[in-house]
């Protein structure tokens, strides 16, 4: 299907659109629109027994500086990518634990609540991707790890089974987001106009998205979401952000030191 067909259908209220199998892309308008831009989020989903997460960065590659997200997903031959999260003043280290199998980009546990579960460990009839409340009964990093072999923390939107707990502000940004839905889909969520977190929490709760957990990964001109599946090419960067650029002018997308890529599983990983 052509892309302007897509889009169309998808403002018209379409819904989900497949892509490729257990791929599906959906875009909306927010109902409380923001006063800049046209306030459409986009969602894109990945049934995580066909598609695999992955996490690439320069820590990884051994880089002195960052690519767009665009340039990240063509390099390492994935489908779509997403920011891996804030990162620190050297522009290379994740901010939160950050693990990528035997990888290690952060070994800092904070305080953020999120983690970001996937690769299960050899042997685990587990979920393959999760996102974890670090408050929840039980939940540890040493848990998580003892089953996943990589975990991504970042600070928490969407407090699972679908609720928002981001506190009241009024600093907001464009956004770029990380979820899982009631089924245990990998959700890439980018907006560029921007919201404050819990006003774009209540949007991602009424879409009908089945939304059950997600955490903050970037926001601003840094925040970025690239897709390329046949002829169906996004290319989703943010402008505005509270007290840095508080303008929708940035067109470019900015270098990142880490992103979160998804590419098919080989047909024997898949069940």
């Amino acid at each position: 299907m052509h892309i302007a067909v897509l889009l169309a259908l998808m403002s018209a209220g379409g819904g989900w659109k497949t892509l490729a199998p257990g791929m599906e892309l959906t875009e909306f308008r927010a109902a409380k629109p923001s006063n800049i831009g046209n306030s459409r989020i986009t969602v894109v989903r990945f049934d995580p027994e066909l598609w695999e997460l992955a996490f690439i960065g320069v820590s990884r590659t051994g880089e002195s500086t960052g690519h767009t997200v665009q340039q990240w997903c063509e390099s390492q031959k994935f489908t779509a990518a997403i920011n891996a999260g804030m990162f620190g003043a050297d522009c290379k280290t994740h901010v939160g634990f950050l693990r990528s199998d035997r990888h290690v980009s952060c070994r800092s546990v904070n305080d953020y609540q999120s983690v970001a579960a996937f690769g299960p460990r050899h042997g685990r009839d587990i979920p393959p991707f999760r996102i974890f409340d670090m408050d929840a009964p039980g939940i540890t990093m040493k848990r998580i790890l003892k089953d996943y072999a990589s975990a991504v923390q970042n600070m928490r939107l969407i407090k699972r089974p679908g609720e928002s707990v981001w506190f009241e502000q009024r600093k907001r940004w464009s956004e770029a987001a990380l979820g899982e839905d009631d089924k245990g889909r990998i959700l890439f969520i980018f907006c560029r106009s921007p919201f404050a977190m819990r006003d774009l929490n209540r949007e991602l709760l009424a879409a009908g998205i089945g939304i059950a957990a997600a955490q903050h990964l970037e926001g601003g001109p840094e925040a970025q979401l690239y897709l390329h599946v046949g002829n169906v090419e996004r290319k989703l960067v943010g402008s505005y952000e509270t007290s840095f650029r508080e303008n929708d002018g940035n067109g470019r997308p900015w270098p990142v030191p880490n992103v979160l890529g998804v590419r098919p599983r080989p047909p024997q990983q898949k069940k």
